[in-house]
């Protein structure tokens, strides 16, 4: 629930999230030699060195930032392996005590979020036993299929205590092409932040927030603004910081006056910094997400 998430937050101080989007060639040569010396040049020998690189950013990170953001579809793209790669991801950011929000962009027509729903954030039903296929804390949604899409994943925020991120105002340059279409006099993305708002009203936490929460892009500063003040009570995803062009100045209209309400990723600039500051993976990543909650900490105080 996003209460959990809410209280990491707190406790460290820092309002961010670390994308784990890895791809062979954001990983160490060394780290990918050990493993296709053990597997070959396969699916299981890239999902092994993805995991190992996982581990030392995780390892790095759990104790000053509050969670992860693996993307599936940079899993999905090494088959099976990489599927199970990322279900190790999951366990082990968790275990480290790491909120962990699967970033999988799902929604459907009613039965096929259902199904969807409980892969990621509730239990399957096998014979006698109902266990949980991903169990991530948090899983990104796509609504843009309308309620009986969303309604699935509001359902299983309730039973288990998980929460989700709709898409609102998403931080890529064209999102504009459909998202800020006029319809009644306001664009799309309004009249989605609306539904939002309204699939979370009866699942507020003790800190007055929605466990129904909205992805707004930090490339996108007055459109965050006006929907801040449009969903006070709705905690938002901020995407775009970094390696995307957001500046720390522009996700602090994100924010609510109690300094929390949102949440900003950054994936590249943290598992690459390696690469352009040197050290270790792990040292590297540490020393950038520092860097960047200072920097985010600066503007929303």
């Amino acid at each position: 629930m996003i209460d959990v998430l809410i209280e990491k937050i707190k406790e460290k101080q820092n309002p961010t999230v670390a994308g784990l989007d890895p791809k062979l060639d954001y990983i160490p040569e060394e780290t990918v030699k050990k493993s296709f010396a053990e597997y070959g040049e396969t699916f299981e020998g890239a999902a092994d060195a993805i995991f190992e690189f996982n581990k030392e950013l995780i390892d790095a990170l759990c104790d000053i930032v509050p969670a992860v953001k693996p993307q599936s579809a940079y899993y999905e793209m090494y088959g099976i392996p990489g599927v199970t790669c990322l279900k190790r991801t999951i366990d082990y950011a968790r275990d480290r005590g790491m909120y962990v929000i699967l970033d999988a962009k799902r929604g459907d027509i009613g039965s096929t979020s259902e199904a969807y729903a409980v892969a990621y954030l509730g239990k399957t039903q096998i014979g006698e036993k109902r266990t949980a296929a991903f169990n991530a804390d948090c899983l990104t949604v796509n609504p843009y299929l309308g309620t009986d899409c969303a309604q699935p994943f509001v359902k299983q925020c309730q039973n288990n205590g998980k929460a989700i991120f709709a898409l609102v105002k998403t931080s890529n340059p064209s999102s504009g092409e459909l998202q800020d279409l006029i319809s009644g006099g306001k664009p799309i993305y309004e009249h989605v932040a609306a539904l939002v708002k309204q699939w979370g009203i009866d699942n507020i936490g003790k800190y007055g927030y929605s466990q129904v929460g909205a992805v707004v892009g930090a490339t996108y500063p007055q459109q965050a603004q006006q929907l801040r003040k449009q969903m006070p009570h709705t905690y938002f995803l901020v995407p775009g910081y970094g390696a995307q062009g957001g500046k720390a100045e522009d996700v602090a209209a994100s924010f609510n006056g109690d300094g929390l309400g949102a949440i900003v990723n950054a994936s590249r600039s943290i598992m690459c910094a390696y690469k352009k500051n040197g050290g270790s993976v792990g040292e590297a990543a540490r020393a950038e997400a520092i860097r960047m909650r200072d920097d985010i900490v600066s503007v929303i105080k």
